[in-house]
This record gives structure tokens, sequence and C-alpha cells, in this order.
């Protein structure tokens, strides 16, 4: 039997006990009454009630009258609720004798069972949580409003958000989003999902897009391509939840300041969504998989990234972790927004340290996070953070102090360029023998790959705030010195570091560069190189993979040869919108286009001849003009 059925059965058994104290007291009263009763009887009738008449005796005389007969009965029942009573007073006390006794033993046994478990109740959730996956996703915690008000309280928070009865508005339940009564009344848009295959207890799905949404799609692209933000307002108007159209239009909000609005459409594309989920479809299970590849599905990782970006931003960073784990369930493998270089920073900010480390470990062996800068520091300061707390027992915080120190080291050895930009961020001026060693120095920095270079300054761009604390930049300056010593005592582990700098980091993948796109993290996006950033790409597909899986496609616009044409050809286009210069392959169609082209030409010619032939020079009359000054050309 569990700790907890004891503890139920425990609390009955004391609740009884209480019950029957309860009975045993009222039983007591009701004598005490019956005692009141018999003495009055006794000045009344003269004779004693409690050897009461027996039925022969009432029997036998019959003149006596009705009263006694009266009196009689009342004295039958009366002894006989008398006799029934003290049979049942003994029998409570027997029973609370028991549930003393069983009570005692269910102590011992929730003794017994915490000397061997090693464990209290208060650790249960703690214990249960480690035996769950890393990427492990709360369906509690995929709501902001749970951490504000963890906060500030749920009067703070919700305020007078409830609305009436009459007022509202029913929704399908959802756990990532709450429909809002502002938003448009929903109607499926003709986006599903499906499930397309089911292997190793994972399942494989992808969203689905009808041909309605298809022709709804076809109108959003002509829209972006018009670079006019209204025809994209215009078509989310006609197409409420349309979702490219709202990650679209989010973004022009954001660029206009308007963060509220923002991320209200961000939130209607994630409602959308999963009222499209399959029954299958699990956020919380981390099996469920999306594939990258079709466009369909990167809308569904988009919104989400960029969803995270409103949390962080809001003050909700246990939220917006719960949703980078959701991320990186549904592609853990290949990463295609590359989440694993903003885990760490949603972990410190949120102070999930253990969760850090956790991940740190149990992918270190195949994904080798030790070489990732941000992995490298923050795994660090997530060891030296849990060494401060005060509930850590002093071994253990010197064996943690002791752990991070190796690994800050290890870290400032692997990556000696991140140290002086972090220190300008963080507006600490460095120490003169630490800024004029070649260590540390300018050539530290320029002489690093380029790849490198952009991993270090965006960690350094996005982590620099989590340095500022005194205490964290003595703990620095520390081990900044024992580096130092290692460096000029030419320890092995100096020169293997940097040999692995030379021949890694050559290039960055596609998705570290999707990321620094989507992070807008201005250190990091100089460092881009040139044929990411000359490349032509959309806000709603950035960097699409070079493998797409494409469903289906575009139908050919009427002037798709419009690239390849030349600048007279362009000119003409100008001004006749007729003009094609594609050579039909008929031989009808080529007389006829040849037809219209002498038409065209010959309309623009007689345009043009009556244009200069009103064409008037008019010299200026200056006599006309006394108030002329002379001087005026001169």
């Amino acid at each position: 039997m569990s700790s907890r059925a004891l503890r139920r059965l425990k609390g009955e058994q004391r609740a009884q006990a209480a019950l029957h104290h309860d009975d045993e007291d009222q039983w007591e009263e009701e004598e005490d009454d019956e005692e009141q009763k018999k003495n009055i009887y006794e000045l009344i009738g003269g004779f004693d009630v409690a050897e009461g008449p027996s039925d022969e005796e009432t029997t036998e005389r019959p003149d006596e009258g009705a009263p006694l007969e009266k009196h009689n009965v009342k004295s039958e029942k009366s002894s006989k609720r008398k006799k029934k009573k003290k049979k049942k007073k003994k029998a409570p006390v027997e029973n609370g004798k028991e549930a003393v006794a069983a009570a005692d033993d269910i102590d011992a046994l929730l003794e017994t069972l915490d000397k061997t478990k090693g464990l209290s109740h208060a650790s249960a959730d703690g214990c249960a949580a480690e035996h769950r996956p890393v990427l492990y996703v709360e369906h509690r915690n995929l709501n902001p409003e749970t951490e504000l008000k963890r906060y500030f309280g749920a009067r703070a928070v919700l305020g007078d958000q409830r609305p009436k009865q009459r007022q509202r508005q029913f929704h399908r339940c959802t756990w990532m989003t709450v429909p809002k009564d502002t938003w448009p009344r929903f109607s499926r848009p003709g986006v599903s999902m499906s499930l397309v295959e089911s292997n190793d207890c994972l399942q494989h799905f992808t969203f689905e897009h009808s041909r309605d949404y298809q022709q709804v799609q076809f109108k959003f692209f002509d829209a972006v391509e018009s670079m006019d933000p209204n025809n994209i307002v215009v078509l989310l108007q006609l197409n409420p939840y349309h979702i490219d159209s709202l990650l679209q239009l989010s973004d022009v909000c954001r660029m206009q300041e308007d963060q509220e609005t923002a991320r209200d459409l961000i939130e209607r594309a994630l409602y959308c969504f999963e009222c499209a989920f399959h029954p299958v479809f699990s956020l919380t299970s981390g099996t469920s998989r999306l594939d990258y590849r079709r466009p369909e599905n990167r809308a569904f990782y988009l919104a989400l990234f960029k969803h995270v970006m409103f949390l962080e931003k809001r003050g909700c960073p246990r939220t917006a972790l719960e949703y980078c784990k959701l991320i990186l369930s549904l592609d853990p493998d290949d990463d295609p927004l590359c989440m694993l270089l903003f885990f760490d920073f949603l972990c410190l900010r949120c102070r999930e340290y253990n969760t850090l480390i956790r991940l740190y470990e149990e992918w270190e062996v195949h994904r080798n996070l030790s070489q990732l800068p941000n992995f490298a520091f923050s795994v660090a300061l997530s060891y030296y953070q849990l060494s401060q707390q005060e509930d850590v027992p002093p071994e253990e915080q010197q064996q943690l102090k002791h752990k991070s120190d190796v690994l800050l080291q290890d870290a400032l050895i692997m990556f000696p360029g991140a140290l002086m930009p972090l220190l300008d961020l963080c507006t600490v001026q460095p120490d003169a023998a630490v800024s004029s060693h070649a260590f540390f120095g300018p050539k530290s920095q320029i002489g690093q790959p380029p790849a490198l270079s952009q991993l270090l300054c965006l960690y350094v761009g996005r982590c620099h705030t989590l340095w500022k604390e005194p205490g964290l930049m003595l703990w620095l300056e520390e081990n900044v010195r024992t580096v130092l010593t290692r460096v000029d005592t030419h320890d092995p582990y100096v020169e293997d570091c940097q040999n692995k700098r030379k021949q890694r980091y050559q290039s960055a993948p596609r998705n570290i560069h999707r990321h620094v796109l989507m992070a807008e993290i201005k250190e990091a996006t100089a460092t881009l190189p040139l044929e990411v950033t000359t490349q032509p790409g959309m806000a709603f597909d950035p960097l699409p993979p070079l493998d797409s899986i494409v469903s289906y496609s575009r139908p050919e616009r009427q002037n798709a040869g419009a690239e390849s044409e030349s600048t007279l050809s362009l000119f003409f286009r100008s001004l006749l919108p007729n003009f094609n210069l594609q050579r039909p392959e008929d031989g009808q169609e080529v007389a006829r286009a040849g037809r219209e082209l002498n038409q065209e030409v010959n309309r623009l010619m007689v345009a043009m001849r009556d244009m200069l032939a009103n064409i008037q020079f008019q010299e200026p009359q200056w006599e006309d003009n006394p108030d002329r000054d002379e001087e005026e050309w001169d």
C-alpha cells in the first residue's frame, strides 16, 4: 500500500474516532436527562421506576385506572432504551481503542516508508519530474497567465476581465492560447493535419491546405510582392484566420512598435493551428514530429518562435522555456530553428538550472553541446548559481563551486574572444594585465573563424544582461586570472583548444543563419555572410530549406519573363502595358503578335508626333513688366 493511501486511511480513522467521542458525550447527556425524568416520575407516581412492573402485575390490577397503565408503558420503554444505550456505549469504546491502535500502526508504517525511500512528501513532485523526459512539456506552463499570477497574484492579472454570461462567446478549449472575444468568429479556414507515418513510437504529422486555402495563399503572394501592407490587411479582412497573413502583418505591426497588436495576431495564428491538430498529435509527449521541409509546417514553427520572443519580452521566461521545449521536441535531430542557442538563456532567466544541466549531460555525448559557446558558459553559470543557494549543504556548495570554476575556465580557454565583448556590454573596464595579454586581446577576435564569431556575438548580445551581477563579475575575474596563469605555463589544453578552433567553425549551417535572422540581435546580424544577406527572403519564410518538399506550387504568371527583359523592353512595357517580348512557338501566334506589335508601335509614333507638334516655346516679354529688376540675371 502506498504512503498516500496509508495517510488517507489514517485520516479516516481519526475522523471516526472523533465521531465516536462525540457520540459518547451525547449518550451521557441523554442518560442524565433520563435520570431527571425518572426523578420526576417518582415524585408524581410515588414508586420506583427502575423496577418497573411486569406484565403480570399490570394485568392483575386492572382497577387502578388508565393513568397507571400509561405510566407503566412509559417506564418499560425507558428501561429498554437505557439497556440498548448501555450496550452501544461499550462498542464505541472498543472501536476507539482499535482505531488508536490502527493509527499507531499507520504512523509506524509511514515512518518506515519515509526512512526506506529517503524522500519526504514535499519532494514527490521533484522525484516525478526527474523521471520525465528533459523536453517534457506541461500544459499548465503553456499559459503565461499562470506565471504572471505567480508573480503578481490573480487579482492583479485578471482584474475585471471576467465577462458577463450574456456577452461570453463559446470557443474551443485550447492549451496554447486563450481565445479572445475581440477576435473574429472562427470558422475553419482550410488548414488540417494528417498522420504521415508512425514508427519507433514516433508519429510524423503534417499540415495540409485545402483548395480554397491554396487560392488565398496565392493571393497572399501577390499582396506581398506588391510591397503594400494594406493589401495584406484587405486579404486578412476577408480571411481573418489566414496564417501567413497573420505572421506577415504581425511583423509590420512590430516594426511600427505596436507590440500588443503584433502579439495578438501571433496568438490568433496559434489558435488556428491548435484547432486543426490531429486527435493523436500531442504537445507534451515529445513523440510528435513535424517536418520543416514542408512549407505547410514552417508557419507553425515560425509562429511558435515569434510567440517565444514575445513571451520573453513580456517577462514570462518560464512559459517561453516551455514553448522552446515544444519547438525542440518537434524535430530534435535537425533543430531547424536552432532552439539550442535559445534554450540556455531561458533556463537562466527562469532559474531552471537543473533543467539546463540535465540537457547538457544527456545530449553532450551525441550533440557535442560543449562546442557551442552559449552552453559552455551557461552550464558553468548554472553550477555557480546552484552553489550560491542557501538550502544547499556546505560540502555540496564547495563541489558545485569547484565544478563551475573548471567549466568556466574551459569555456574561456576554448572561446577567448567572448571575454572582451562581454565586458564591454556589461560596461566593465578590464584590468590592464587582461586587456594587454595576447590571449584575450584583439588578436583573439581577429583570428577566429567567421562562424565562431557569429556564435560568440549571438551569445554575448543575448546573455550579457545575465552577467551584470557584482558577484558574477568577481567570480569571472578570479577565473580569468587562473586562465592567464595556465596560458603562461603552456597548459596542453590551451593548444588543444586552439587546434579545435582552426579545424571547426569553418561555416555555420543554414539553421544557425535562420536563427540569427529571426532573433534580430544586431551584434550577430552584422556577422552574417554576404550569401545570406544578399539573398532575397520573406519574413513569413526566412531562408527556406534547399530540399523543400512542395505539395502544391503557385501557377506561373503571364509576365514571368520580365526578369530577363532588357531596359528597352521594360521602357516599352511602361508605355504599352500589352507589350510582350516572349516569342510564341505557333506560326499563327507569331503573325498575330507581329500585327499587334506593329499597331502598338504605330500608335506610339502617332502619340509622340502629336506631342512634339503641340510643343510651343514662348519668350518672356520683359517690356510688359516694368517692375523687373534689371540686375536679376547679372
